[in-house]
């Protein structure tokens, strides 16, 4: 049944997929796992991991808003190209 749920993908959907596993992986190996390790106590840990939160929610945001203005000035940037 799975094999079957995954033939109907296209390659696309499966790049995205590999695509955010990978950030997935790099965010808690290079932000999270650090912020966490550096302090003793659980509330300390605890909120390193929030604040960590924080974090990711800014890089996604600014992900989203490059690529709406790539979106949005894509003509103007092709007749410079």
């Amino acid at each position: 049944m799975t094999v079957l749920a995954l033939a109907k993908l296209s390659e696309q959907y499966l790049l995205y997929g590999v695509a955010g596993a990978i950030c997935v992986v790099v965010f808690v190996s290079l932000i999270l796992s650090p912020a966490l390790s550096a302090y003793g106590r659980v509330w300390e840990k605890a909120a390193a991991g929030f604040l960590s939160l924080f974090i990711l929610a800014a890089l996604i945001l600014g992900g989203v808003v490059v690529g709406l203005i790539f979106v949005y000035y894509y003509n103007d940037i092709t007749d410079l190209l």
